[in-house]
């Protein structure tokens, strides 16, 4: 079976659907199912259900996903690693971002492959969704995440930035001609959240309620930032962002408004206590050598 085609299965196995599985691997909708088809035909079963309108793993399916989802995890690790090993790198950091600085942050990132050259790092942003479970299953050794983090399992590094607090509003929603924005008005409009994330860290980015006790109503669930913007563009929701974004994101549709009562945010090294290595102890030492940076 072509790798090629594995990565199809499991794409479709997680979207449940051929249109989205397609836009997202690049290639065509016919492609997809000729992949599908040939598998089927292979195995001797369906993987899958299809109606009009939905897209179903099959009890096959579910069996067959379950199996491949590590075997094919370890394929790419290894190519992975070989590629590296041809460049001369010995082990590699992958490091998920949150923020959106990436720009600001480049004076570690520089630092550390200054310092260390044997070691590859790989900076991604990362999505939204189950930001922990994320961490916790191997998809980035460090997380660059907004305090407090209170997670057993994690070790809390120092930290890289602190910034301030905007609102984004649509240009023409009914906040946008004010100088700033209270807390307490976050009430009046719906908001947006993301799936699986700790109440105690969600309520620290954006309270449940506002300081008179009235609930701030999350009415849309986002996975990036894409989304999110998409979603304040659009007259949807209202959004609150660190304020650095505003230097990244030049939006002739979007006001940017301060939220004086939102507290400054933090954002620091984050990773699995007991995934801790060289390569992440060197990171945490290149970022408390080179200090905290302000905005």
């Amino acid at each position: 079976m072509e790798l090629r085609d594995i990565e199809i299965f499991l794409v479709l196995a997680e979207e449940l659907h051929f249109g989205r599985t397609a836009q997202r691997l690049h290639v065509s909708q016919a492609r997809v199912s000729q992949a599908i088809k040939k598998q089927e035909r292979r195995i001797g079963a369906e993987l899958f259900t299809r109606t009009s309108r939905t897209v179903c793993l099959t009890e096959v399916g579910r069996q067959f996903r379950d199996d491949l989802q590590p075997v094919y995890a370890g394929l790419h690790q290894s190519l992975e690693r070989a590629r590296l090993a041809a460049r001369g790198v010995t082990a590699q950091l992958r490091v998920g971002m949150l923020p959106f600085n990436l720009v600001d942050l480049h004076p570690y990132w520089k630092e550390f492959r200054a310092r260390h050259p044997q070691w590859g790092l790989q900076i991604r942003q990362t999505t939204f969704t189950d930001v922990f479970g994320q961490l916790r299953g191997g998809a980035m050794d460090v997380m660059v995440a907004w305090l407090p983090v209170e997670e057993p399992d994690f070790t809390v590094g120092p930290t890289l930035c602190t910034d301030s607090r905007i609102l984004a509003v649509a240009a023409d929603h009914p906040l946008a001609g004010r100088d700033s924005v209270p807390l307490e008005l976050f009430a009046d409009f719906p908001h947006s959240t993301a799936l699986a994330l700790p109440d105690y860290w969600e309520d620290s980015y954006l309270p449940f309620h506002t300081p008179r006790g009235r609930a701030i109503e999350r009415v849309a669930v986002a996975d990036n930032a894409d989304e999110l913007i998409g979603m304040v563009g659009m007259g949807e929701i209202i959004h609150s962002f660190p304020g650095h974004v505003t230097r990244y994101w030049g939006l002739s549709h979007i006001r940017w408004l301060p939220v004086p009562d939102l507290t400054t945010m933090t954002f620091a090294l984050v990773w699995r206590t007991e995934a801790e290595n060289d390569l992440v102890r060197a990171l945490a030492a290149t970022v408390r050598d080179l200090g905290v940076h302000r905005f």
